[in-house]
C-alpha cells in the first residue's frame, strides 16, 4: 500500500494520479534581448513534469526579439520579431518552426502579411493566430492564421477591437482569448474569437486595471493574465478567466517577481511565466497550478537572463490543444 500519509511532492502527486504517467510536456522559449540591445538567436526548453533550469534546444533563423509563438503538439513555430543591430532596425515577417521532440534549429514555414512585433500568439490543435502587434510606423488590429500541420504563408483571419500592441493571447481547444494591451493608452479588454472559424473579436469582459506587455497562459478551462505592466509600473499580478463563458478576470494569486516584456507557457496542468524586465532582464521562471489560486513557486533559471522572448503558448500539450 502506498503511504499517504504527510505532504506529497509534486512528482508523487503525479504518480498517484489516474492519468499516470503523463506524456513528455516540453515548452519553448525562443530568440530575446540580453540587455542593451544585445539579441540572441537561442531556444531553450524545459519540461513542466520536472522543474529545474531551461537546456539549450536550438537557434531561430537570426538574432531577434518580440515576435510571437504557438504551438501544436508537435510543432513550435515562431513568427516575427525585430533585430536591433547597431543603428538599424529590422522588422521580421518570417514564421519557422521546430519538432518539439527533436532539439534542433528552426525550419522556414512561410511569411506573415508584413514585418511586425510585440503582437501575440496562441493555437489550438490545428492554427496558429497572431493578432496585433507594430510595424513601427503603426500599432496594428491585424489577425492572420496559419495551419500548422501545413507550411505557408499568413492568411487574414479579422480584426482586434482596436490597433493595440504587448498583449496576451492563450486559448482553449475552441476559443482564442486576447487579454489588455497598449492602444492609444494602456486598456484592459478581454475579447475572443473562435479559433476554427474566421472574423472579427468579439467581447469578453475586462482585467481588474488597463495592463500592458501582458504574457498569457491556459489550461483547456482557464486562462490567465500572468504579470504585466500597469501604469509605470511593474506588477506581478496573476488573474484569471473561465475561457468556455464571458466575464471578468478574478484574482489568482501573485508571481514571484513583477515584471514586464517577459513569456509565458502551459500545458493542461502548471502554467509557467519566464524571464522579462525587472530592474534589470531576469533568468527567472516561475510556475502556478492553473486549476487552483495561489502564488507562484520558482521553477528554475533560464540558461541567461533576457526580456523580449518570443510571447505565446509554444507546449507540446498546452491549454488549446484537447
Amino acid at each position: 500500500m502506498p503511504n499517504y500519509n504527510g505532504v506529497w511532492s509534486l512528482s508523487t502527486q503525479y504518480q498517484n494520479a489516474a492519468d499516470w504517467p503523463r506524456p513528455a510536456s516540453t515548452a519553448l522559449f525562443g530568440g530575446g534581448d540580453l540587455g542593451s540591445n544585445t539579441m540572441i538567436d537561442v531556444i531553450e526548453s524545459i519540461n513542466f513534469n520536472s522543474q529545474g533550469n531551461a537546456v539549450d534546444f536550438g537557434n531561430l533563423s537570426n538574432i531577434k526579439r518580440s515576435g510571437k509563438s504557438f504551438s501544436s503538439s508537435t510543432r513550435g513555430v515562431f513568427a516575427g520579431g525585430y533585430d536591433y543591430t547597431s543603428s538599424t532596425q529590422t522588422r521580421h515577417n518570417q514564421i519557422e518552426y521546430v519538432t518539439i521532440s527533436t532539439a534542433g534549429n528552426v525550419t522556414d514555414f512561410g511569411d506573415l502579411t508584413e514585418g511586425k512585433y510585440n503582437g501575440t500568439g496562441l493555437s489550438n490543435s490545428t492554427r496558429g493566430i497572431i493578432a496585433g502587434g507594430t510595424n513601427d510606423s503603426a500599432k496594428l488590429n491585424v489577425i492572420e492564421y496559419v495551419t500548422i500541420a501545413n507550411t505557408g504563408n499568413g492568411t487574414d483571419f479579422g480584426d482586434l477591437s482596436a490597433a493595440k500592441q504587448v498583449l496576451g493571447g492563450c486559448a482553449s481547444p475552441t476559443r482564442g482569448i486576447f487579454m489588455g494591451g497598449d492602444a492609444a493608452s494602456y486598456i484592459n479588454v478581454i475579447e475572443y474569437i473562435t479559433i476554427g472559424s474566421t472574423g472579427d473579436v468579439t467581447d469578453f469582459g475586462n482585467l481588474s486595471a488597463d495592463t500592458a506587455y501582458v504574457a498569457s497562459a491556459s489550461s483547456t478551462t482557464r486562462g490567465l493574465m500572468y504579470g504585466g505592466r500597469r501604469g509605470s509600473s511593474d506588477v506581478n499580478t496573476i488573474e484569471y478567466i473561465t475561457i468556455a463563458s464571458t466575464g471578468n478576470a478574478t484574482d489568482f494569486g501573485d508571481r514571484t517577481v513583477a515584471s514586464r516584456t517577459h513569456s509565458a507557457s502551459s500545458n493542461s496542468v502548471f502554467a509557467c511565466g519566464a524571464g522579462g524586465f525587472i530592474s534589470a532582464a531576469s533568468n527567472v521562471i516561475d510556475f502556478v497550478t492553473i486549476a487552483s489560486t495561489g502564488n507562484a513557486s520558482d521553477f528554475g533559471d533560464l540558461t541567461a537572463a533576457k526580456i523580449g522572448i518570443f510571447m505565446g503558448s509554444v507546449c507540446s500539450s498546452h491549454g488549446g490543444i484537447a
